[in-house]
């Protein structure tokens, strides 16, 4: 009978793995996987590494229990796959439930090229040598996700910071550039809490609340707060005024929201946008606007977004005018500002950010919103992620495990127990057993069911600028 229990982890694998126990060769005592990043049809040259202490602490920190087993033989009879009930009953009899496994992985927060080992699992107790590989669909899934946001968020970090040191004085705003929308447009509440942590190892702006618990919960804070947000308005809250009283909805916003230092954000296409920048908050009520002592962010949620960012920033400054900075480019007073959420990705950004300056403004004006495109719009192909067998231990002899398909060269894999070095001013990927004097930047993480490193995001935040 089904307990329904969602959190047994015997059953959150494949349901090809359960069969894995009976296919390695007689007497295998040791397993050796590693995953990497192997690259994707993409301009991402580089991967950051997010994600796997949470795993750890939310899967792999509590025991397997008996009723854990008696559940799994349960559904997989049912289901037509074998179940190794043996096995799991001497995990509980053996480790008291808790994985003998070893796990190494850089450092969370290492930005490392695609196509190097990141993380390394085997097992420690030969008798458990089918764990291993038992592992890979939870484990990889908990690496890919995090770690593919992180890399994306960290790309755009690296487009937009060069757009402000192109056009600003400097970078105090740039942890501010790219706030994350995308709570409701991911397919879980968990996804939203680890792709809006994942956004948090580069920006300090979100809308993704579940980042924030998520951060609590696995990467103890050193932090009172780990990402901020300010009060912004809707369709919903605007149109609701009727059209013919939209300066009424606006200047309601300026009345519940405009003080000294604070800003808000107000979305101002429903209707008509340049009437809105001309007539209303250009016109109507631009002396409330400029008096309100904080800082008013106009949003557009439509059309190109490369035009109508360019054309509101020449509409906005022919009202509020401009002044020049240090570099020649042109900045809105402070009180007035811009946030482009609609349609944003790496491309777009790049492209609005060209577009801006081309103009004569200064990326300091503009601040990106992104939602889909940040958390949902990747898969595990985005990057190549893979985890794959390099090495396995059978009657007392190491053995390389590889595939090396003649049909896709790509999908060639490493051989050997691996390590990670510093090269050349990078990292390459060795075999461990060819490391002789350097630092294996492999660390291990995991042992026994004891998690080994426990950091925080301040912590993993610095790395990222190493």
């Amino acid at each position: 009978m089904f307990t329904n229990n969602f959190n047994n982890f015997i059953l959150n694998t494949d349901s090809y793995k359960t069969s894995h126990w009976l296919q390695y060769p007689p007497n295998t005592e040791y397993v050796s996987s590693y995953i990497e990043a192997r690259g994707g049809n993409n301009s991402f040259e580089n991967v950051l590494f997010f994600g796997l202490q949470a795993y750890i602490k939310e899967y792999l920190s509590k025991p397997i229990t008996q009723s854990d087993i008696d559940e799994a033989k349960t559904i997989f009879s049912a289901h037509g796959v074998p179940f190794n009930e043996a096995g799991w009953q001497r995990l509980i009899d053996k480790h008291q439930g808790y994985l003998p496994l070893r796990i190494q992985a850089v450092p969370e927060g290492m930005v490392i090229p695609t196509g190097q080992v990141l993380c390394q699992v085997v097992n420690t107790d030969p008798e458990f040598f089918w764990l291993t590989s038992y592992i890979e669909t939870s484990l990889l899934r908990a690496i890919w996700y995090p770690s593919t946001v992180a890399s994306l968020s960290y790309y755009c970090k690296q487009l937009i910071k060069a757009g402000l040191e192109k056009s600003a004085d400097n970078l105090d705003s740039l942890p501010f550039k790219l706030h994350d929308f995308g709570a409701r447009g991911v397919s879980s509440y968990e996804s939203s809490a680890l792709g809006g942590l994942a956004h948090l190892v580069n920006f300090l702006g979100t809308d993704t609340l579940s980042a924030i618990v998520a951060g609590n919960r696995w990467y103890g804070m050193s932090e009172e707060m780990s990402a901020f947000s300010i009060p912004a308005a809707e369709h919903s809250t605007m149109t609701a005024w009727g059209r013919e009283y939209e300066a009424d909805a606006y200047a309601n916003m300026l009345s519940q929201f405009g003080e000294a230092g604070k800003t808000f954000a107000v979305v101002s296409d429903s209707y008509d946008l340049w009437k809105a920048i001309d007539n209303i908050w250009g016109g109507e009520l631009k002396e409330q606007v400029k008096n309100t002592g904080g800082t008013l962010v106009i949003r557009p949620d439509s059309g190109d977004p490369i035009k109508v960012v360019r054309e509101a920033l020449q509409r906005l400054a022919a009202k509020f005018g401009t002044t020049l900075n240090t570099k020649g480019y042109k900045i809105l007073p402070s009180y007035i500002r811009l946030i482009q959420g609609d349609g944003i990705n790496p491309t777009s950004i790049q492209k609005i950010l060209d577009a801006v300056t081309s103009a004569g403004f200064s990326t300091e004006n503009i601040t990106f919103g992104m939602g889909g495109g940040l958390l949902q719009q990747i898969n595990r192909d985005t990057l190549g992620w893979a985890m794959k067998t390099s090495s396995a231990r059978v009657d007392g002899y190491w053995r390389d495990v590889y595939k090396d398909p003649i049909t896709s060269v790509s999908k060639r894999s490493k051989r050997g127990r691996l390590a990670l070095v510093h090269h050349q001013g990078s990292y390459m990927t060795v075999r461990e057993d060819e490391l002789a004097e350097q630092n294996n930047i492999l660390q291990d993480v995991f042992l026994n069911g004891e998690l080994l490193i426990d950091d925080d995001l301040t912590t993993i935040r610095e790395r990222t600028k190493h």
